[in-house]
């Protein structure tokens, strides 16, 4: 199974969401591989923190900055439980290639102002609808402040959108900014309880679209 967070925009999130829910089905025991498709490489520098700082490697970070990856992805994934792509913010290429890559897309989604400006990417992921008409998609809410009204509003009007909001939000947190820039996830972190049971419930409401 291929999971592929996207969004044409940067500092929305994917790279955090992607690395954490990666990280907790890793904790599981499954084989992950992560492929970082963005030039800026944040996936893979938190990947070489991580080993700088001694800790064990959970998973596989590989960098994959290229427009090839709906060839080549279904390759590695024949090895692993789970691929999950970091999608790029740069190059409407190599999103299109992630989505035709993809059994699930996932959108990530910092805030209600720019739930409408996904014009980019959702274009993107009716296109590759054509050549894959089974690929689900779903918005995720990410760096959302958790007690906003207007975050709750938004998540009921994508509940209605296609694609839908996934019901599990993920809350702007200092423990996601700490652990990324030690190589660690919010799960290694102290006070890091609300961060880790949201990841924890992300996953596991992925896991269950993804069977």
């Amino acid at each position: 199974m291929i999971i592929a967070f996207l969004n044409h925009k940067g500092g929305v999130g994917k790279t955090t969401l992607a690395l954490h829910v990666a990280g907790a089905w890793a904790a599981q025991g499954k084989h992950i591989v992560v492929l970082d498709t963005d030039s800026q490489g944040s996936a893979l520098d938190w990947s070489e923190q991580r080993t700088k700082e001694g800790l064990p490697r959970l998973f596989d970070v590989l960098e994959f900055a290229r427009d090839t990856l709906h060839v080549e992805a279904h390759e590695i994934a024949r090895d692993a439980h789970r691929v999950v792509i970091d999608g790029s913010s740069h190059s409407a290429a190599l999103m299109r290639s992630a989505m035709l890559a993809a059994d699930l897309a996932l959108v990530a989604q910092p805030s209600p102002f720019d739930g409408w400006a996904s014009t980019q990417t959702l274009r993107l992921l009716h296109e590759a609808r054509h050549f894959r008409p089974h690929l689900i998609a779903r918005f995720v809410l990410s760096r959302c402040f958790a007690r906003s009204l207007i975050v709750g509003q938004i998540a009921g009007a994508l509940a209605e959108h296609d694609p839908p909001a996934l019901a599990v939000r993920v809350g702007q947190r200092v423990a996601f900014a700490d652990a990324a820039r030690t190589g660690r996830l919010v799960a290694e972190m102290p006070r890091s309880e609300l961060a880790t049971r949201e990841v924890a419930a992300l996953a596991v409401e992925i896991e269950g679209i993804a069977r």
